[in-house]
C-alpha cells in the first residue's frame, strides 16, 4: 500500500504512511467507538471489581511481563521491549467480539471478557505514549528521557480531555436526537461524524487521547437513557466489521512474510509466553479474591486475542522510534529493531488469533460456561398451554425461561418448577440481565401478534433471525391488508393458521401435551392413526437431543429414534387409556 500511495501522489513510497496511518488512526477511532456502545454498566454489577482490576493490575503484570519476555527471548533493547510490551497489553474488541458471538459463555464471564477487551484498548494506546515520552522523546532531542513524575500530568490531561470532550459530544448528540433536529436517517453519519471529530480534536490537544474520548462517548451514549439509537449500533456495527476486514488486509500487506520466518524458534517462544504464562499469570493475579469462580478465572486466562488495535498501534510506533533515533547516530540500532516490531506483532495477532480461536468454544464447554448448540428456548407468554409445552422440554433436559407480564402466570410457572420471570418481552430488563446463557431460540406466543412480531426484531439481534419464531398473526389470511408486513415476521411456528386463538381452543376441548417415541415398529404413520389429524406435532427431539421446532415454511422429516411433542386430542388419550 506504501508503494501504491506514493505511485498515487507521484512520490515515493515513503509519503504511502503519511496518508495511510491517519486513516488506520480513524478507523481504530470508529470500532472502539462502536465497541463502546455495545458496553451496558449493569453487566459490571455481576462482574463486581473482576474488570477494573484485569485493565488495571493485570495490565500491570502483563505489561512488565511481556516487556521481560521480549527482552530476554527477542534479544530487543530494554527500551524496545518496554515499548512493546506497552503494546501489547491490548486483547482486542475486534476479534472478542465474534468469539462471543461464537462461544456465547454464560453472562458474567461473557460481560467481563467483553468489558476487558473495549476498555483496555484505550489504555494499551495511551500506556504505549507514556513509555514513548518517557524514553524515547527526550532521546530524540539529545537529552535524558524525563522521569516517571512528569508523565503524571499527561495521564492527567488525557483523562480529563477524553471525559470532558466525550461528555461533551454525547450532550450534543443526545439534544439533536431529542429535538429532533437530524432526521432518522442521517442519525448514523451524525453520531460518525461527531466521533471522528472530537476524535481528532482530543489528538490535537493531548497525543493518542482521542482513542480514550471515542470510547468513553460510546459508553455514555449507550447507557444514557434520554434517547433510543438501536439503529445507530446496526450502522456502526455494519461500518465496524467492514473496516476491521480492511485494516487487516491493509496492514497485513505492508508486511514481508520473510521478516515473520526471521523471527525464528525465539519468535515462537515469546508467543508461547504470552499464551501459557503471562497471560494465566495475569489474571489470576487479578481476580484473587473477586466474585469469579475458579473456572470462569481459567476461562479468562486462556482468552487473549490481540487484534487490528495492536497492529495499527504499532505500525504509528515503528514509525515514531525509527524517526527518533535517526536524530542521534549512536540510536541507530534502535531503529533496527523498530523494525522488528510490527512483524512480531502481527505474528502474536497470528497465533493469539489461531490459539484462542481453536481452543476457546472447547475450553468454555468443558468448563461447562458455554454449549455447542444452545438447545434452551425463551418463550414470550407464560400461559397454562405454554406452561405444558414448557414443561416437556423442560422433563428432557432442556433449559426454558418463560417471560410473561402476568403474575398469575408466572407464579404458576414457578409453582410448577419451570423458571420465569414477570416482564415485558420487550423490556430492557429481558435482553440486559436476564441470564440467557444456554438459550438458543425464542419463541413469541402471547396473544399479541403486535407484540410478538416486536419481540421477534428485538432478539433477532441476540439469536439470529433463523432461531426467532412466533405464532402466525390472527389475519395473516388478508394478505396485503395484514395488520404486519412480512418483513416484520419471525418464522411462522407449527403451521399455517394455528394463531394463539385457534391453539388456546384446541386446549380448551381438552387437547393436551404429550411426548411420543417413533421407533421401527411404531411410526409416525401409527402416530397420526392413533391421534388423527388433529394432532398438532410441535417439536421433534432426535437421539442427541436436538430440538427441531416445527414450522410452516419448513416441515419436519420423521424417523426412527425420535421423540415428538405433539398437541393432541384429549378424546384420543382417554381412548389410548
Amino acid at each position: 500500500p506504501d508503494v501504491m500511495l506514493g505511485r498515487l501522489t507521484n512520490s515515493d513510497a515513503s509519503v504511502g504512511p503519511k496518508f495511510l496511518l491517519p486513516i488506520v488512526s480513524l478507523s481504530v477511532a470508529v470500532i472502539l467507538f462502536e465497541g463502546g456502545l455495545t458496553l451496558r454498566i449493569s453487566e459490571l454489577k455481576e462482574a463486581g471489581g473482576s474488570v477494573l482490576r484485569l485493565v488495571t493490575v493485570g495490565a500491570l503484570v502483563s505489561w512488565l511481563l511481556t516487556a521481560l519476555a521480549a527482552r530476554w527471548l527477542l534479544g530487543l533493547d530494554w527500551r524496545m521491549a518496554t515499548l512493546l510490551g506497552a503494546i501489547l497489553v491490548v486483547t482486542g474488541p475486534t476479534v472478542v467480539m465474534p468469539l462471543l458471538r461464537h462461544i456465547r459463555p454464560s453472562r458474567r464471564v461473557g460481560s467481563v471478557v467483553k468489558w476487558e477487551g473495549i476498555v483496555i484498548d484505550p489504555i494499551g494506546a495511551v500506556l504505549a505514549v507514556l513509555v514513548f515520552e518517557q524514553v524515547f522523546s527526550g532521546l530524540a532531542h539529545g537529552h535524558e528521557q524525563t522521569t516517571m513524575l512528569a508523565t503524571l500530568p499527561l495521564i492527567l490531561k488525557t483523562v480529563a480531555i477524553g471525559g470532558l470532550l466525550a461528555v461533551t459530544a454525547a450532550a450534543l448528540l443526545v439534544l439533536l436526537v431529542k429535538h429532533y433536529w437530524v432526521p432518522d436517517y442521517l442519525h448514523g453519519v451524525v453520531f460518525l461524524s461527531v466521533a471522528l471529530a472530537v476524535f481528532a480534536v482530543s489528538n490535537a490537544l493531548q497525543h493518542e487521547s482521542g482513542l480514550v474520548t471515542v470510547t468513553v462517548l460510546g459508553v455514555i451514549l449507550a447507557n444514557q437513557k434520554s434517547v433510543r439509537i438501536h439503529h445507530v449500533i446496526e450502522f456502526k456495527e455494519h461500518l465496524g466489521v467492514f473496516l476491521i476486514s480492511c485494516l487487516f488486509i491493509v496492514l497485513g500487506s505492508r508486511l514481508d512474510p520473510r521478516d515473520l520466518l526471521n523471527l525464528g524458534g525465539w519468535g515462537a517462544a515469546f508467543l508461547a509466553a504470552l499464551i501459557i504464562v503471562i497471560r494465566p499469570a495475569s489474571v489470576l493475579l487479578s481476580t484473587l479474591r473477586t466474585k469469579l469462580n475458579i473456572r470462569e478465572r481459567v476461562f479468562l486466562a486462556f482468552l487473549a486475542p490481540r487484534g487490528i488495535v495492536a497492529a495499527a498501534v504499532t505500525s504509528v510506533f515503528a514509525l515514531k522510534v525509527a524517526a527518533a533515533a535517526a536524530h542521534r547516530d549512536e540510536l541507530q540500532q534502535l531503529a533496527a529493531e523498530a523494525d522488528k516490531l510490527v512483524p512480531i506483532t502481527f505474528l502474536v495477532i497470528v497465533g493469539t488469533v489461531a490459539v484462542y480461536g481453536l481452543l476457546a468454544a472447547p475450553l468454555a464447554r468443558w468448563l461447562k460456561l458455554a454449549e455447542p448448540n444452545p438447545q434452551g428456548i425463551l418463550f414470550a407468554g407464560a400461559e397454562k398451554w405454554i406452561r405444558q409445552i414448557a414443561a416437556a422440554l423442560h422433563k428432557e433436559g432442556r433449559r426454558v425461561l418463560l417471560v410473561d407480564t402476568n403474575y398469575t402466570n408466572v407464579s404458576a410457572a414457578r409453582m410448577e418448577g419451570l423458571p420465569a420471570d414477570c416482564a415485558s418481552i420487550l423490556s430492557e430488563h429481558v435482553r440486559d440481565e436476564l441470564d440467557l446463557g444456554g438459550i438458543g431460540r425464542m419463541l413469541a406466543m402471547t396473544p399479541n401478534d403486535e407484540v410478538n412480531a416486536m419481540a421477534v426484531r428485538e432478539f433477532a439481534h441476540v439469536f439470529g433471525r433463523a432461531n426467532v419464531y412466533q405464532l402466525p398473526p390472527w389475519d395473516s389470511a388478508t394478505g396485503r391488508r395484514a395488520s404486519i408486513s412480512e418483513h416484520l415476521r419471525g418464522r411462522l411456528l407449527f403451521g399455517e393458521g394455528l394463531n394463539h386463538d385457534e391453539l388456546e381452543q384446541h386446549v380448551a376441548r381438552g387437547a393436551v401435551v404429550k411426548k411420543t417415541k417413533l421407533t421401527d415398529e411404531f411410526t409416525i404413520d401409527d402416530f397420526q392413526d392413533m391421534y388423527g389429524e388433529a394432532a398438532i406435532v410441535l417439536f421433534v427431539l432426535d437421539n442427541t437431543k436436538h430440538i427441531t421446532i416445527c414450522t410452516a415454511d419448513k416441515p419436519p422429516k420423521f424417523r426412527s429414534g425420535q421423540t415428538l411433542i405433539a398437541l393432541v386430542p384429549g378424546d384420543a388419550i382417554r381412548e389410548e387409556q
